[in-house]
């Protein structure tokens, strides 16, 4: 069963400063996402609600941070963007 997506504010912001080709990639990583929330990796420390995914875009890295509520099969998508200080933006917020 596929799970429903919600967007974060940050995520949303983010989102809408990518060019189209990125955008486009990041919709099918969305898609995978929600139809297996196991498929990331979860995150330890202070980030550990948090599952990343990891994709290629335009010859780059690109992250897309997620967390999962399995009792109403919501993913909530709260961050993407390329690898360099993606983690330590989220730790800031």
């Amino acid at each position: 069963m596929s799970y429903s997506l919600k967007q974060t504010r940050r995520f949303s912001r983010a989102y809408k400063k990518l060019h189209d080709n990125v955008i486009a990639d990041v919709d099918e990583a969305t898609d995978v996402v929600a139809a297996d929330p196991t498929v990331g990796e979860r995150k330890k420390g202070d980030l550990a609600d948090l599952f990343v995914y990891k994709f290629r875009s335009q010859n780059q890295l690109y992250l897309l941070g997620y967390t999962a509520d399995d009792e109403v099969h919501l993913i909530y998508l709260e961050a993407v963007g390329p690898h360099e200080n993606f983690y330590r933006d989220l730790e800031r917020s």
